[in-house]
């Protein structure tokens, strides 16, 4: 494994010494992993879409079919609870 050294303000370093108990080198390797992913699906699903010929009209018409969807899949599943 490798070091890296990052710069943070000093009112950040003395709240991160409140709390000695927190691996902060895993919770940066943590966060630096979940962009990482996040950039990776981001950087797919414009491949996937980079051909795509798509109105504004057209994402907010998909966008209320797929609300409505998960309304009434919501319903359905409170209306068995009772």
């Amino acid at each position: 494994m490798v070091n890296i050294t990052i710069a943070v303000p000093v009112p950040l370093k003395a709240q991160l010494e409140k709390h000695p108990e927190i691996n902060w080198s895993e919770v940066a390797r943590q966060a630096w992993i979940a962009k990482l992913s996040n950039l990776e699906k981001l950087q797919l699903i414009n491949e996937i879409t980079k051909n795509v010929k798509i109105s504004d009209d057209d994402v907010e018409e998909l966008a209320r079919k797929i609300k409505h969807s998960l309304a009434l899949r919501h319903e359905e599943a409170y209306s068995k609870r009772k």
